[in-house]
């Protein structure tokens, strides 16, 4: 990417992007924020180097990154507060050529932002990176299913929250994104997130779990006593249009053609109009979604890429993370133990993630 753009190199301080570059490494210390504590400088030689303050860099060498593989370069934390231009300073020095330097976030006015450069050099999954997810993916489902067995009726959809989140951190799991409904609220919200609402009848738990810097999405939903016909209906309907999604993902595909086969889906399936309710989902990796599907989108599906799609039919939802490579779609977050319902894409039939009933 830098020989094809002319730079002289790029420097990285998004989360995602250190996470990325080191095989799963961290450079967070406030989460709060999209930036983290150091910066990795990759030159247009390849040559690679992380730069940090003397307050970090000890912990950095030792827990994240080594000196072989990023020559590191230090610098006081006063001198860093005092120059908000120190960081581009020292990688111009660092440069061996005239072309530019850019970064991943927009840091500095007179740096230029290369993000959607960056973000496509990730897209194409490892074969490591391919076996975390894997495992990453099995122990969502595991732990988001040992969720149900240990919630009630009664409880408040924080508390359902709290205790989604505490058992995903027994795999080490980070759920960025915690969405719990329960009840009428479900149909009320596509995104609802936890409030003191007591659950009653029916539950909608989804997350974004994020380790190594990979993350996984997934949602399950469990009915207290039998599931409602209609409930059962819109369900099947919706494992069919998340179905074709799957087909839709074909390599070198764009989003706005994905987009077009999940509208005709739903229309197929007596839902029309329910895809302007809520995104449908689309690339996944470092980040919840690195691109989603809309009619416009231009972004072509590669080899090795990851995808979360998150279909809705008012009431019900289905949300699991993929893989695709060169032999089709690999499901990633299946729950074995956990109901599910047939759907066929191109000839084969794949398990999703029906309604558990309790």
């Amino acid at each position: 990417m830098l020989s094809a753009e002319n730079l002289g190199g790029v420097l990285l301080n998004s989360q995602h992007n250190f996470a990325w570059l080191t095989g799963g490494k961290s450079n967070v210390i406030n989460a709060s924020t999209e930036t983290g504590v150091c910066f990795l400088f990759v030159r247009a030689d390849g040559k690679r180097f992380v730069l940090v303050n003397n307050i970090e860099m000890p912990r950095i060498l030792a827990e994240e990154v080594s000196a072989q593989d990023f020559e590191p370069i230090e610098f006081s934390w006063q001198a860093e507060k005092a120059s908000g231009n120190l960081i581009f300073e020292k990688a111009k020095s660092l440069c061996t050529s005239n072309g530019e330097i850019v970064t991943d976030l927009l840091l500095n006015p007179n740096i230029r932002s290369v993000e959607n450069l960056i973000s496509r050099c990730r897209y194409s999954l490892t074969d490591g990176e391919i076996e975390r997810y894997r495992q990453l993916g099995k122990d969502s489902a595991v732990a988001l299913g040992k969720v149900f067995g240990e919630i009630n009726a009664g409880e408040s959809e924080i508390e359902i929250a709290r205790k989604t989140k505490n058992e995903l951190a027994q795999f080490n799991i980070d759920s960025v994104v915690t969405i719990v409904g329960a009840d009428e609220r479900i149909a009320n919200f596509r995104h609802p997130i936890p409030t003191e609402n007591v659950w009653k009848k029916l539950l909608l738990i989804s997350v974004c779990g994020k380790r190594g810097g990979l993350i996984a999405s997934l949602s399950r939903i469990a009915c207290i006593g039998e599931i409602p016909a209609e409930l059962k209906r819109r369900t099947a309907a919706n494992a069919d249009v998340f179905a074709e999604a799957l087909a839709a993902t074909q390599i070198g595909a764009t989003g706005a053609e994905i987009y077009a086969m999940i509208d005709k889906a739903y229309a197929e399936n007596g839902f029309a109009g329910e895809i302007n309710k809520h995104h449908q989902g689309g690339a996944i990796g470092y980040k919840t979604r690195d691109w989603v599907a809309h009619p416009n989108s231009a972004e072509i599906v590669v080899e090795n890429q990851a995808f979360a799609w998150n279909p809705t039919v008012t009431g019900t939802k289905i949300e699991e993370t993929a893989i695709l490579t060169a032999n089709g779609f690999e499901i990633v977050t299946t729950s074995a133990d956990f109901p599910q319902i047939s759907a066929n894409v191109n000839g084969q039939n794949i398990a999703l993630p029906n309604i558990l009933e309790l």
